[in-house]
């Protein structure tokens, strides 16, 4: 995707350097705008190999509100192996990460948690809403939540996602406080994509514009060489996506194995090293 080199091109010319918590220093810009007509294809990179099973197992956790590790690997998703709930010490408990935030923002979590007092589930609220008043402006889902910070494995980097209805079509756009562009936004952008797919789903309109907004958009300093070699490959021809299965369709339903990619033929997966923690 030649928006996505564009952003990583202009970090590596004009990255400030900064120190930040994992100890590995970062150049970083701010407020890259990243924006994709999903009629032109799947915002899947083809510059690199992508682990399309681990975006889309994730997705499906946060659409349930999974907070269990074992979870997510059990079904060969490893993107939350080195994180755990700060206050429960390691473990399977994730905290009440991305998920619990979609679909019970408020609900008290464990015996210590004493600022929260009520439950509202932000995901069923937009379903209902995109089948009864499509065109409110109100459809927002957010991960950030203060009170439980402490307690999610690692603090949302998404923080927030919004729906907007124009025509027959439905417009995702979603704003990213900090950004690991070479490992997580390349995830983030396949991740919100697919959801916005479902979302076309489960209520019948169009698939339409996905945005991002990328505040604290960085490069760490020893993915430098491997960011420079990523561009300097011909983008390819984006892949398209299918959701199958058989009878009614039920987002709450959706596994990930309940997809079909099509001509995704990228090139060999780089090497970044592991994630920073």
């Amino acid at each position: 995707m030649k928006q996505y080199l564009d952003i990583v091109d202009n970090v590596l010319h004009n990255g400030v350097k900064k120190d930040n918590r994992t100890g590995i220093s970062t150049i970083s810009t701010f407020a890259e705008t990243f924006r994709h007509d999903m009629s032109e294809g799947f915002p899947l990179l083809t510059t690199k190999k992508m682990a399309i099973n681990a975006i889309l197992v994730e997705l499906e956790g946060f659409i349930k509100g999974i907070t269990s590790k074992k979870w997510y690997q059990d079904k060969g998703c490893n993107i939350w192996n080195e994180w755990s709930n700060p206050l429960a010490g390691p473990g399977d408990d994730l905290g009440p990460i991305y998920g619990y935030q979609w679909r019970r923002f408020g609900q008290v979590y464990d015996e210590d948690d004493d600022g929260c007092l009520f439950k509202h589930d932000q995901f069923n609220n937009i379903i209902n809403t995109l089948k009864n008043n499509p065109h409110d402006r109100r459809m927002v889902c957010s991960a950030w939540n203060p009170i439980h910070a402490s307690r999610m494995a690692l603090p949302p980097c998404h923080v927030l996602w919004n729906v907007v209805i124009l025509g027959d079509k439905l417009n995702l756009a979603w704003y990213q406080r900090s950004c690991d562009l070479m490992l997580g936004v390349p995830f983030n952008i396949a991740s919100y994509a697919t959801l916005l797919l479902l979302l076309c789903k489960e209520s019948g309109f169009k698939p339409g514009i996905l945005h991002g907004t990328l505040s604290d958009c960085h490069i760490y300093e020893n993915q430098i060489d491997q960011a420079k070699h990523q561009i300097n490959r011909i983008a390819k021809e984006l892949p398209t996506m299918d959701i199958v299965g058989t009878g009614e369709f039920n987002i709450y339903n959706w596994r990930s194995d309940l997809i079909e990619l099509k001509n995704y033929n990228p090139h060999p997966k780089i090497d970044f090293g592991p994630v920073a923690v």
